[in-house]
């Protein structure tokens, strides 16, 4: 039986997240795009209804919520702002990796502490020469003791150095491959331990997007996850899980993209009336919600198998790449239906096609996605 009615308490949560975006969102997108900043406000409300870290086990004090929960709400968040939407998301990023290579110990002891206050972690895999080339990683790890000492910088890093704990990625062997890597959890007071914020960025400026460095930055042992050279295992989990709440704020957005022109095209007259009125405007429309509709439904896919514990990389691939591809067509046509207007920060379609950008990148490229994919084609 296949069934898309939503559960009571989904509806709850896409009504809380769509008044949460359109009262704590909407109104202030424009102003941290052009700041810069990271609203930090809207942590701390999010926080406080109940949408911060919502993957977190029941056990370890959290909400517990799936993936198609978190990709409802997903879709409603970045509807307001993706840059907004991934300080929220790349904490759910940081969790997971103790989610899926941690022991409920470690889960309580790490994960516990972001459900009493506002608070963030952070995913630290990305270097500054190793891009989609994970596992030819130069920051180091060294068994000291009963310490490992880390060594070396992280690059693109969402919520780098404002997060209380960061997943790093390191190797203990620079000849070792993906077999030498450990995913070591970091506190944010580390010593040694320091950050520089990336500035302007093309879209997602209201997110922090930072280098990090570590200078002989020691973590106890028990902050390892997994054995030695399961790091590269970790990561790879974590994103096949996380690749599909990109996929759902790239939905968010098309749909912005959808509804501005939508509102736009009944208002702008030309040659006498609506532009509506025009064929050439109505496929533009017909097509975003061609696109929508099938991203939606292919992202849901991902995220149910996601929930029912089933294989789901190829599907979180697809889910990624076609729907951030499709996201990135839509903000383009609505900046095409709203003309010179769509060129200008008067009408928020601009910020939506440089926002979504950064989705065809982030989270492994979409060519990495095609590779994902054509891999098992050909397996």
């Amino acid at each position: 039986m296949i069934d898309f009615t939503l559960t009571d308490e989904q509806k709850q949560l896409q009504q809380l997240a769509r008044d949460f975006t359109r009262k704590e969102i909407i109104p202030i997108a424009a102003e941290y795009d052009q700041k810069e900043e990271l609203p930090w406000q809207v942590v701390e409300k999010a926080f406080e209804v109940g949408l911060l870290n919502i993957a977190i086990p029941e056990h370890a004090g959290g909400l517990g919520l799936g993936m198609l929960d978190e990709c409802i709400i997903g879709e409603e968040l970045a509807y307001g702002c993706m840059g907004i939407y991934t300080v929220l998301m790349a904490s759910e990023l940081g969790i997971t990796p103790i989610l899926v290579g941690g022991t409920e110990e470690q889960q309580k002891r790490f994960l516990t502490p972001l459900t009493e206050k506002p608070s963030l972690a952070a995913f630290a895999l990305s270097e500054p020469n190793n891009g989609s080339d994970a596992a030819a990683m130069g920051t180091t790890a060294v068994l000291d003791g009963d310490e490992w000492v880390i060594n070396g910088t992280k690059m693109w890093i969402s919520n780098g150095g404002v997060a209380d704990i960061t997943v790093v990625f390191a190797t203990t062997d620079r000849q070792g491959g993906h077999r030498a890597t450990v995913a070591l959890v970091v506190p944010k007071d580390a010593p040694g331990f320091s950050w520089n914020k990336i500035k302007h960025k093309m879209g997602q400026r209201a997110s922090l997007t930072s280098e990090l460095v570590f200078e002989n930055v020691r973590v106890p042992k028990e902050n390892q996850l997994g054995g030695l050279g399961d790091g590269f295992k970790i990561a790879m989990k974590t994103l096949d899980k996380t690749r599909v709440p990109v996929a759902a704020g790239s939905v968010g957005v098309a749909r912005r993209a959808l509804e501005e022109s939508l509102k736009y095209a009944k208002q702008r007259e030309a040659f006498g009336k609506p532009i509506a009125d025009f064929q050439a405007i109505q496929f533009k429309l017909a097509n975003m919600a061609m696109g929508i509709e099938t991203g939606r439904l292919v992202t849901w896919k991902a995220a149910w198998l996601v929930d029912q514990g089933l294989p789901h990389g190829v599907e979180s691939a697809i889910a990624k790449a076609y729907c951030s591809e499709m996201a990135f067509d839509a903000a383009n046509e609505a900046i095409q239906v709203h003309g010179g207007y769509g060129y200008v920060g008067e009408y928020p379609v601009e910020k939506l096609l440089r926002d979504v950008k950064l989705n065809q990148i982030y989270e492994g490229t979409n060519e990495i996605q095609r590779v994902v994919i054509s891999r098992s084609l050909l397996r």
